[in-house]
């Protein structure tokens, strides 16, 4: 999860040596720099960045609690099997073709042979079949886990019904990875993108947990670069791979992830040239950079909105929950927030374009619903609360970023003068936040969902009943099936329909979330780091070929 995790990162020098991802004495670039100023010549200098990122929150496991942390790593460590280009051309990472039988239940992919873990043994198909297996024990923590049970099997498997001997994802040979659907999935080349889907090196890659993957030694890496250093909480580093089977592709040499606790800290950091790329600042960077090459703003694919426990009396009420939502004036604010944001009403992010007709979604779908105060507190007094009287002090709880705390108070404002209802903050560091909410201790609860893959399943999936990020208690048979319907359905225009009903009734019937805006990144890069791409899928940046231009 991101989940709303916009991702930074850090490079470094340093020259893979023949052992794997070992350190080398040598000169360095270190973003704008010339080679000279580092006691080299431009020939000899090793190219580095160093990126600000949030504070430490998960594993760099596949298989394990999936943060920020891990999703800044991985996009210069791991190779998935396949991605989709910003043009949507598919690319070919781990695997290098794919065949799929004719009803699309099972898919046959055919690995790269030239590809090698860190320290130059083969990637093989045992590889992938591990991060899969160990994603299956609900002990492993993984929110991603739900996005395996396309695979025959799987989710009686996670659920301890069956054996993993019947799990239907087969290591037929070395190169050879086969899975078997329980039904055809329309967006199952999108999922392999997910953590759960990259391989994690057999040899060393045991329990969730047990440290692997912060041990240079044993946190092998199969893409441009791997782990030689990770300090706790206080940064992380990454060198070149010189097994790298498209290496000639890649210039940097050392990508070093360092932790900051807030967005201004991070800022501060790139005006002081402590890093050299921080993203996700805050609004007021846009009016300070203004006009310069090193702001560079990007939309995230992205929605924040509130998870309202269904498992307290209160707001088991629908017509609670309805009030909550409607009580809310969005531009108002997004006004006070700051300029980074744009109000939605939405659940699927409001940048999501459908692959089939290249609009937004949220274009083609009617309203979920429309801001009337005076109705919701009408619902709020049918619900026994008239005036707000009675009702109990609920608890919001949300990190605490400058964005999320102006939004909490905001939205605490708004709810007292609006439904006169008294609603009690409570920050919480990062990870506390993700650890909360995952075991379903809140009332209230700020969310973010950036997209994992180009498809609004990446989102109604959070709230089936089945789903391992589903920890407000959301059981809804009716909505299941929908979007269960959704999966199936080949014809893109009627599966198109079954996306917006299943949403309709989610945010518009339900309001099993209340929706409140998306994001735009602020990013401060230095004008000498070039050929950073974005990832189309979420929107974040991706620096595996990034550059250095004198």
């Amino acid at each position: 999860m991101r989940k709303w995790l916009s991702i930074c990162l850090v490079i470094t020098l340093c020259a893979g040596i023949m052992s794997g991802c070992g350190n080398t004495e040598g000169n360095h670039t270190h973003g704008g720099n010339t080679a000279a100023e580092n006691g080299g010549d431009s020939a000899s200098a090793q190219k580095e960045i160093t990126v600000a990122t949030n504070s430490e929150s998960g594993g760099l496991d596949p298989s394990g609690m999936i943060a920020i942390t891990y999703l800044a790593y991985s996009v210069s460590a791991l190779d998935e099997l396949l991605t989709y280009d910003e043009n949507g051309e598919m690319e070919y990472r781990g695997a290098t073709s794919y065949d799929v039988n004719e009803d699309s239940t099972v898919w046959t992919f055919h690995l790269r042979k030239e590809a090698k873990w860190s320290d130059g043994s083969a990637v093989t198909a045992v590889d992938y079949l591990n991060t899969i297996t160990r994603s299956l024990d609900p002990a492993c923590g993984n929110g991603y886990s739900n996005y395996l049970f396309p695979i025959q099997n799987a989710e009686v498997i996670y659920d301890g019904e069956k054996p993993m001997e019947e799990l239907g994802v087969k290591a037929l040979d070395a190169y050879t990875l086969e899975f078997t659907l329980q039904t055809p999935c329309v967006y199952f080349l999108d999922l392999l993108r997910l953590p759960v889907y990259t391989p994690s090196c057999v040899k060393y890659a045991d329990a969730v947990g047990s440290g692997w993957d912060k041990d240079p030694k044993t946190s092998l890496s199969n893409g441009p670069f791997c782990l030689t250093e990770y300090v706790p909480e206080q940064y992380f580093v990454l060198e070149r791979n010189p097994y790298y089977w498209d290496e000639d592709k890649i210039s940097l040499d050392k990508i070093t992830y360092r932790f900051f606790d807030d967005q201004q800290s991070m800022a501060t950091a790139y005006a002081t040239g402590e890093v050299d790329v921080a993203t996700a600042l805050p609004a007021n960077i846009m009016e300070e950079y203004a006009g310069q090459e090193d702001l560079r703003v990007t939309e995230n694919i992205a929605t924040r909105y509130i998870y309202p426990n269904l498992n307290n009396e209160v707001l088991r009420d629908v017509r609670v929950r309805k009030a909550l939502t409607l009580a809310i004036n969005r531009e108002e604010l997004c006004d006070t927030v700051g300029a980074d944001t744009e109000e939605t009403v939405n659940f699927i992010a409001k940048y999501m374009k459908n692959k089939a007709t290249g609009n937004y979604y949220v274009e083609e779908a009617d309203r979920p619903f429309t801001e009337n105060v005076e109705e919701a507190r009408a619902l709020l007094a049918e619900a026994g609360y008239q005036n707000g009287e009675g009702f109990p002090e609920l608890t919001y709880n949300y990190p605490s970023l400058e964005q999320d705390s102006d939004t909490a108070q905001v939205l605490q404002q708004q709810w007292k003068q609006n439904l006169n209802i008294d609603i009690a903050l409570s920050p919480q560091e990062l990870q506390v936040n993700y650890a909360e909410r995952r075991a379903g201790n809140f009332e209230l609860c700020r969310m973010n969902w950036t997209a994992d893959f180009a498809d609004p399943y990446t989102y109604l999936s959070m709230l089936l009943s089945n789903s391992t990020y589903n920890c407000s208690g959301i059981k809804d048979a009716e909505y299941d099936k929908i979007v269960a319907a959704s999966d199936v359905e080949q014809n893109m225009e009627k599966r198109n329909e079954l996306i917006h009903q299943a949403e309709q009734l989610a945010v518009g019937e339900a309001y099993y979330i209340i929706p409140l805006y998306t994001t735009k990144s602020c990013n401060l890069i230095r004008p000498s780091i070039q050929n950073i791409r974005q990832i189309p899928a979420s929107g974040a940046l991706e620096y595996r070929y990034a550059t250095i231009v004198q």
